[in-house]
């Protein structure tokens, strides 16, 4: 019988606490896979007892299309993952990517959820065949097709192409994958006989987007094999290989991002100043994320408005009454944002 989730009894601060005690290294990596998986929840009970028992971290989605995980393991218990997972047919000799810069921890608990699909596509089934894909290429043949004029596609969201993306790429407004997949195919429209060349984090998004390409009638589609990860290990173990990536790539756990080259490529939100480094602002109702420089989070207070700022400021217990049953805000600043400037800048002409 399957259990009731989630099992997690820590709150924030009582895990970051035990992490902080922690004596061992971790390792933090993603891995993917489509594959058939006929029992989810039963693959996610087995999987979630024994990484919590090894103390393994992060979060994981399983679907009867697949796996898609990213997470952090105590290095020791690192060899005895990696044999577990070799245990269940679908789930052998798994490609890992691991993380560019590796820091003291990226996840603070274990969240193993059984979904309907591993990426959210809004795809109906006859819009793509996950077996008919695009070619992968590895970081060299990646260069060259750039070289050679290739259309280069970031199938990624607005925020993450704002911090880092490669040399001259279309980068598409869009907030979501689901809502990118159609606006990529008619930004392409009229090019269905050009080399296109797709990339993201790890690739899991470019599976989907390379067979859905490929569907309607895009005869050369190309995808960058393990994503930005893999590309920069390739490119820092390689001196012929240049880095054609600028910026930084985003990372969906507490770290955020990983700095792939030197290149400040957005703005403070608040301020212009060139800056690369996300945030979520200070009020917990608000929660959203933003790029903010630390002369503005020390102006601001980490808020990313007057009225957040004007929140924070009030006792514990409003704040907890105004965020109790609130409804879902959107994490992320729509590429149709207000300029936070001209909000400060109005309260302070008030």
């Amino acid at each position: 019988m399957s259990i009731k989730f989630p099992f997690n009894k820590l709150n924030r601060s009582a895990a970051e606490e035990k992490i902080r005690e922690e004596n061992f290294a971790r390792v933090t990596l993603s891995f993917y896979r489509y594959i058939k998986i006929n029992d989810p929840k039963k693959v996610r009970d087995d999987l979630f007892f024994i990484w919590e028992a090894w103390g393994v971290l992060g979060r994981i989605y399983i679907a009867k299309e697949g796996i898609n995980a990213q997470l952090c393991v105590p290095e020791h218990f690192l060899d005895a993952f990696k044999k577990h997972l070799n245990n269940y047919d679908a789930f052998k000799n798994l490609p890992f990517k691991i993380a560019i810069e590796e820091p003291k921890v990226s996840f603070y608990k274990l969240t193993v959820k059984v979904k309907k699909q591993i990426v959210a596509d809004g795809l109906k089934e006859n819009e793509y065949d996950v077996t008919d894909i695009g070619r992968h290429l590895n970081a060299s043949e990646w260069n060259k097709a750039m070289a050679d004029g290739a259309i280069v596609v970031d199938m990624r969201n607005h925020y993450e192409s704002e911090i880092g993306h490669f040399e001259n790429a279309i980068c598409p407004e869009a907030e979501t994958f689901r809502e990118e997949l159609p606006m990529v195919k008619d930004i392409l429209k009229g090019k269905e006989d050009e080399k296109v060349l797709l990339y993201c984090t790890g690739g899991i998004r470019c599976e989907k987007a390379s067979s859905y390409l490929k569907h309607f009638g895009f005869n050369d589609v190309n995808q960058l094999h393990g994503g930005i990860i893999n590309y920069s290990h390739q490119v820092q173990s390689n001196v012929d290989l240049n880095n054609k990536f600028l910026g930084k790539n985003f990372v969906f756990d507490d770290r955020l991002s990983e700095r792939i080259s030197d290149d400040v490529i957005s703005n403070c939100h608040q301020c212009g100043k060139p800056c690369d480094y996300h945030v979520n602002c200070k009020n917990l109702h608000c929660n959203l994320l933003f790029i903010q420089c630390s002369d503005c989070a020390k102006k601001h207070s980490g808020c990313c408005s007057p009225s957040c700022l004007d929140i924070i400021s009030l006792p514990e217990e409003e704040q907890k009454k105004l965020r109790a049953g609130a409804e879902k805000r959107k994490m992320y600043h729509s590429h149709k944002k207000v300029d936070l400037r001209d909000a400060f800048n109005k309260k302070r002409r008030d």
